[in-house]
Order: C-alpha cells, then structure tokens, then sequence
C-alpha cells in the first residue's frame, strides 16, 4: 500500500543543540500529524529518508517506536540544507487508505508539435485530488502533431481513475508557438551600419 516502509523513533530531546546531535548520529528530524492526532515529533534514519524523499509524494508507512499500528502520512513540507545533500526536517500529513489528499504531481509534456514548432511549458506541476494510496507520480501531457496557436488547457488532460484537478480547467498548461527570429549578428549589424553611412 505504502511506497516508502521506514522506523521512526520518538524525539526525545529539543532545540537546536540537539537537532544538531540528533543529525551528526545519522538522524534526521520529523513531526507527524493530522486527523486530530496530537503531533509526535520523530527521529528517521537521515540517508534512508533522503533517497525516500526523490520521489515526489511518496506514501510513508511510519513504524514509530511505542505505537501499536504503522501510520500512514505523506511529506508536507521538507525543508533542505542550503548546500549540502541533507534533509534537515520533515513535517508529514497522517492520512487514512481511501481518503483523498490535494498535492502537486509534476507535469511531463510527451509527443512533439509540427515540424520547426516549439513548446511553451507554462505548468510544471498540477494541483490535483488524489486518492492518498493512488498517487501518480506524473501526468502525462501530449502535444503530438499540434499546429502553431494550440493551447493546452488543465481541462484537456486525461487524468487517472479517481484523480480531479485542484485548479481552474481554464489554467493553461502548454502552448505551441514559433521559433523566435534570430538577431542578427553585431558584427553584421556593425558592417550594415557602415555600409549605410557610406552610401549617404
């Protein structure tokens, strides 16, 4: 059901120094919450997160020390290090199977337009409904064969079984549009404006 399965422990201790400790041990921390819960803040395996977290919406399956059942959450808000590859804190949504959870799914544009036309990707990412255990990791967005002038509307987009879009259908995700002409060169335009200064 869940992407991600991973063991949290209860944080014990707060503030910055043992934030600090918590990280130079291999851990990162974390807080849970939602459905009326009290938050619980944790401490997760700081490299097993970070690679849990590439994917985008990953469903977590939280085995907390303590706690009787796993939880199920989603990562809310997961704030980075400024330079480093590190994690540094996560907050996580507890969710229920069945429910629906609005979140951001990257958009994928597939196909191509007429010959010598461009895209315009202007949505990179859709806010939709989704069931919390039925994810998509991406939504497709073909411009196969499109002529100059399309636009490519949220309306327009085929999404999964038991996904809506979060968004007005009007907002535009693509659009097709020519190649912009090419300056000419300052080294012609220089000989241009000589050339028209001779001829005066």
């Amino acid at each position: 059901m869940a992407d991600i399965q991973i063991k949290a422990a209860k944080r014990t201790e707060f503030g910055k120094g043992a934030a600090r400790r918590a990280r130079r041990e291999g851990l990162t921390p974390a807080v849970v919450y939602g459905h009326g819960a009290d938050p619980m803040h944790l401490l997760l395996p700081a490299k097993e997160l970070f690679l849990a977290l590439r994917t985008a919406n990953a469903l977590f399956e939280l085995t907390i020390e303590g706690e009787k059942k796993p939880i199920l959450a989603l990562p809310k808000q997961v704030q980075r290090h400024a330079i480093l590859p590190e994690v540094e804190h996560v907050d996580f949504l507890i969710v229920k199977a069945g429910e629906k959870v609005s979140v951001e799914v990257p958009v994928v544009i597939v196909g191509e337009p007429q010959s010598g036309l461009l895209v315009n990707h202007d949505l990179v990412s859709l806010a939709v409904l989704a069931p919390a255990t039925h994810i998509p990791s991406e939504i497709e967005v073909s411009v196969e064969g499109l002529e100059l002038g399309a636009n490519v509307l949220v309306s327009d987009v085929s999404l999964p079984e038991g996904v809506e879009a979060d968004i007005d259908g009007e907002t535009l995700i693509a659009s097709i549009v020519a190649p912009a002409a090419e300056e000419p060169a300052e080294e012609e335009s220089a000989e241009a404006e000589g050339a028209e200064a001779e001829a005066e």
